[in-house]
């Protein structure tokens, strides 16, 4: 017999839940922000290694991906937009694990190794983004409190 589920809403009354959860968005965010900067940074080097990896269009590949991270990563530190924010990120993270860092494919121990981290990596960001985007809807604490949801 399968135990029985309840479902309770999101609630910040305990103590320090709220401060928490902002820092917890605030690292999460502005570390996928700076991942972003990085993309713009450096874009030669990440378009030639998108071209690589068989990506279309790879310089816009990397400036579209680079505008993901930075606004989605602002969006969930900020409390901006939580659903769109969230929901593009777990979408880029889950597609660039796949695209980007298919360990599986690759013959080099070092160089498998190196993507097997980047692809964990999207992996378990994906896993906190789907999170965020399931409380999405509901009001966060300490947030800009805008959104289309």
């Amino acid at each position: 017999m399968l135990a029985e589920f309840a479902t309770l809403p999101l609630q910040f009354d305990t103590p320090l839940a709220g401060e928490l959860f902002l820092l917890g968005r605030i690292l999460f965010g502005v570390t996928l922000a700076f991942m972003g900067l990085n993309h713009f940074m450096d874009l030669e080097t990440m378009a030639g290694y998108a071209e690589f990896k068989g990506l279309p269009a790879p310089q816009f590949s990397v400036i579209a991906s680079g505008a993901v991270l930075v606004l989605g990563g602002l969006g969930v530190a900020a409390g901006a937009f939580p659903v769109v924010a969230a929901g593009a990120l777990a979408f880029f993270l889950i597609v660039s694990a796949v695209t980007m860092h298919d360990f599986w494919s690759v013959d080099d121990p070092e160089e498998k190794q190196n993507e097997m981290t980047s692809f964990l990596k999207n992996v378990y960001g994906a896993g906190a983004a789907l999170a965020l985007l399931a409380v999405g809807g509901t009001a966060w604490p300490y947030a800009v409190g805008i959104g289309l949801f």
